[in-house]
């Protein structure tokens, strides 16, 4: 048991109505999973405000409630705590009520547009190859050491971000690798937790259905930079026009990485194929299985970060040279009939563009370069018709089709896709709103070493369609239907 004034420890708090001096179960902000004892948090999120269910919680046996405007009627036997900022509050008392693992780790932030996943992801397996002990919290999962726990959020909320930071701790990790989402930063989730880096990918359009503006989603990617302390290092990437910004005001060690500008840590590109490229990292050549510019840079935030963990240069390229691609992240098989099909997550304009520009630079121009992609629902609007154009434009056929219509229709999503694609590109494009059939129409129209992009989910093994997600796998389903069509 711990006590209620423990965890609200450096809490600022504006009035108490009650004692501070309980034991407390268990820290709560979803009123339908208190219980007896437990310290219920009313959130005030996008859909609803948690001051609505203070009764509901008390009613379940909550012994505190920690608000922003305390309620009318105060139940005797219930502490109330009123504070300024209930995500704050949430935040510091998540870390406290686990101890503060984030201070018995090395934890390391990746955030930006696209990049988060590899590089998180890639800079576990790297260090997992080094022999580490190390955690991940990702959009694909949660590792705790060579344990798996699935997760829906790109950054968890507080108080799961710190039970699994004290799973770690308590597994002996030394290094963990999150990626930090703008949503995640903005709502204060990764207030409280000690970072011992934060590295920056770069930032295009994206989630302006969230941020008022370019300038807020930037603002909020710049004040994670901002509050790391200067015991950490700040990893940018120089080729990017708001790396500079994000070291504007931090504390913390500026370092920074590029292909095309002077850096600390500088990387070449000698030769690309599918099955991978020659590249130089700080005059060091290796052959590297990853494909494109994009990863490259990618790379390079890795080489950077492990470098200022200590990890032994040698050793580091070495293991990078090993490393594959993430599920979903240029995935790609070659059929029998020797037909390229490369998933992806390209879901916003730029990660689009570098996907189908790598694609392009790559191959002969002799092939055609098939891609299917469409935009998913209740998010923003304003990227559709970009991405119909970016798709139009560099690839020789295109099938729009649904991503994850959520609760639009999925037909109107398309039609603003479309009204993105320039007119001299028009006879390219067909429309198929079922996902599976579009990917079966690429299939039979390519012929052999042609090459079929399917972007937008990557990872994901579902389709969100009215509020309910049936089993969906580009990866899974392509293979499937070329092997068909080998037969």
């Amino acid at each position: 048991m711990i006590l209620l004034k423990d965890i609200l420890y450096k809490v600022t708090i504006e009035s108490v109505v009650g004692s501070t001096s309980v034991a407390v179960s268990n820290l709560e902000f979803d009123s339908r999973k208190v219980s007896l004892n437990d310290v219920f948090v009313a959130i005030i999120g996008t859909v609803s405000d948690g001051h609505q269910f203070i009764k509901k919680a008390a009613d379940q046996g909550a012994l505190a409630i920690i608000c922003e405007t305390l309620p009318e009627n105060i139940v005797n036997g219930i502490t109330y705590v009123q504070v300024a900022d209930t995500h704050k509050a949430l935040a510091i008392m998540a870390a406290n009520f686990y101890g503060n693992p984030s201070e018995d780790l090395k934890l390391v932030g990746i955030t930006g547009t696209n990049g988060k996943t590899t590089i998180s992801t890639l800079l576990y397996k790297l260090f997992k190859k080094a022999g580490m002990e190390v955690g991940l919290i990702s959009t694909v999962n949660i590792m705790v050491g060579d344990t798996e726990h699935k997760t829906s959020h790109t950054t968890p909320d507080s108080i799961t971000i710190n039970s699994y930071l004290r799973k770690m701790v308590d597994a002996g990790v030394e290094f963990c690798f999150m990626e930090v989402s703008s949503h995640g930063i903005h709502q204060k989730r990764t207030e409280a937790l000690k970072f011992a880096g934060g590295v920056y990918t770069n930032l295009s359009h994206d989630h302006l259905d969230y941020h008022k503006d370019f300038a807020e989603y930037r603002d909020v990617k710049k004040s994670f930079f901002d509050n790391l302390p200067n015991t950490a290092f700040a990893l940018v990437n120089a080729d990017d026009k708001n790396g500079a910004v994000m070291l504007q005001n931090t504390k913390a060690k500026k370092q920074t990485y590029a292909l095309k500008t002077f850096a600390d840590f500088k990387a070449q590109i000698l030769e690309s194929q599918f099955s991978g490229q020659l590249i130089k990292i700080n005059n060091q050549e290796l052959w590297v299985k990853l494909i494109g510019g994009f990863n490259v840079y990618n790379l390079l935030a890795i080489y950077g970060t492990a470098q200022l963990l200590g990890l032994k240069e040698l050793e580091t390229l070495q293991l990078i040279s090993t490393l594959d691609s993430v599920d979903g992240r240029f995935q790609y098989l070659i059929s029998e009939k020797k037909i390229t099909a490369i998933v992806d997550y390209a879901h916003t304009p730029d990660a689009l563009k570098n996907v189908l520009e790598t694609i392009n630079s790559i191959r002969t121009g002799n092939e055609e370069v098939i891609t299917v992609v469409g935009c998913g629902g209740d998010r923003d609007t304003s990227k559709r018709p970009v991405m119909g154009k970016i798709a139009a434009t560099l690839s020789t056929k295109v099938v729009f089709t649904s991503d994850n219509p959520r609760t639009e229709n999925p037909d109107r999503i398309i039609e603003q896709v479309e009204a993105g694609v320039p007119a001299e590109h028009y006879k390219k494009t067909i429309s198929i709103t079922n996902r599976k059939e579009a990917i079966k129409a690429a299939c039979q129209m390519a012929n052999e070493n042609d090459i079929i992009l399917i972007a937008g989910k990557g990872h994901e093994t579902y389709q969100e369609i009215n509020g309910e997600r049936f089993d969906f796998d580009d990866f899974k389903i392509v293979n499937e239907v070329l092997t068909l069509l080998n037969k």
